[in-house]
């Protein structure tokens, strides 16, 4: 109970140096902003501008993650969780499910197959106008 009322202390902790910081960057941003006049700057000087603003951007989204973070393991603790525990097996591997083996098969070339899901390729499309059941494009286990 003791360690738990710990976690919790310092999770409190982190939240608030993270959104005090966050202030200090904020402030700094707003003080040191000025308008400036794009058309005054040369090529260099427009580039450096814009790796400027891409790493401000980056930094900024890092430390909303870290917040958002620090905030869902706060609301998993008071529930009697670990966030860890609430995200177990949902970020695991995603594959392709099974794959279906094939249904049907072309007469004359045993290339052509298809599973009898999605579409209907051209040529079983084709036989079946001309009459020709789909049952007879059946693969059969010898």
């Amino acid at each position: 109970m003791a360690l738990e009322q710990a976690y919790i202390r310092i999770l409190m902790w982190k939240i608030q140096w993270v959104r005090f910081m966050s202030r200090i960057v904020d402030f700094r941003k707003e003080t040191a902003m000025a308008k400036i006049d794009l058309d005054k700057l040369d090529l260099k000087e427009l580039k450096a501008l814009r790796k400027d603003v891409e790493n401000a951007i980056t930094e900024y989204e890092k430390r909303k993650k870290q917040e958002a973070l620090a905030a869902a393991q706060l609301a998993a603790k008071e529930l009697g969780y670990s966030l860890a525990e609430l995200l177990d097996g949902m970020n695991g591997p995603k594959g392709k499910g099974t794959i279906n083996p094939p249904k049907y098969r072309h007469p004359e070339n045993p290339a052509m197959t298809w599973t009898g899901r999605g579409r209907q390729p051209a040529w079983i499309k084709e036989a079946i106008e001309a009459g020709t059941g789909l049952e007879s494009f059946l693969i059969t286990e010898d």
